[in-house]
């Protein structure tokens, strides 16, 4: 499965299998993500009590090299 065939959003163990590592860490990378307020972690939107990661998420996890906008690099600066 490539990148392309990827769905919207995620699910965690989806997130994880792609990334190639436990439920158990995605889902602390996820709370990471929420209890710093995006500034680490695992980008991720709840809808109720399900969690889903979106995949532009993912592809920027897989392509560092990727340019960030001015918007991304606010949460970086502390």
């Amino acid at each position: 499965m490539s990148i392309a065939d990827l769905p919207d959003f995620l699910t965690v163990e989806e997130t994880a299998a792609v990334l190639r590592i436990g439920r158990t860490s995605a889902y602390a990378e996820i709370r990471r993500w929420e209890t710093t307020g995006g500034a680490a972690g695992i980008p991720s939107v709840r809808f109720g009590r399900s969690v889903r990661v979106p995949k532009v998420a993912i592809v920027r996890f897989l392509d560092p090299t990727r340019p960030r906008s001015v918007d991304e690099g606010a949460h970086d600066a502390a």
